[in-house]
């Protein structure tokens, strides 16, 4: 039998009560909707942290302000669309456009919500995503660290 020498390394297993969230602050202004909800994905999830866990809610909270000016590439305002049931006959859809006029902030949800994982922690991840319109918001008491993200030229 082989005698494991002290000076391997051990994976650390965080617990609920050992993690520490952070609170971090996006600017939503000019951003590519998609790698700014990828960037936003991995800071709830914690992957940026090397104490990752994965069965633990390691991840930050995420303020994300000035949602109503995110950018999408191509022609993805007119082509893209969100479709959802009504409990009626058919499903809803609406374009990217017209989801911006009524409510800018699920375009942002909806992008990161679909790249967490599918599971029970998924909604608690996405309880710590907080998105505005404008650039005023209501946790300041935080002191969220401000993060930037390379804009789209």
């Amino acid at each position: 039998m082989r005698k494991i020498s002290q000076t391997h390394q051990r994976t650390t297993i965080m617990k609920p009560a050992e993690t520490d969230p952070q609170w971090v602050l996006i600017d939503g202004t000019d951003q590519i909707v998609g790698r700014m909800a990828s960037k936003i994905a991995m800071m709830l999830m914690g992957k940026h942290r090397p104490t990752y866990t994965p069965h633990v809610l390691t991840g930050d909270f995420v303020i994300v302000t000035n949602c109503e000016k995110v950018k999408f590439t191509g022609k993805k305002w007119e082509q893209k669309t969100y479709a959802w049931y009504t409990g009626y006959t058919r499903q809803r859809t609406m374009t990217a456009e017209d989801r911006l006029q009524r409510r800018p902030e699920k375009i942002v949800r909806e992008a990161v919500r679909r790249m967490l994982p599918k599971n029970k922690l998924a909604s608690q991840m996405l309880d710590r995503l907080k998105i505005y319109e404008g650039a005023e918001h209501p946790h300041q008491a935080q002191q969220p660290q401000t993060l930037e993200i390379a804009s789209a030229s």
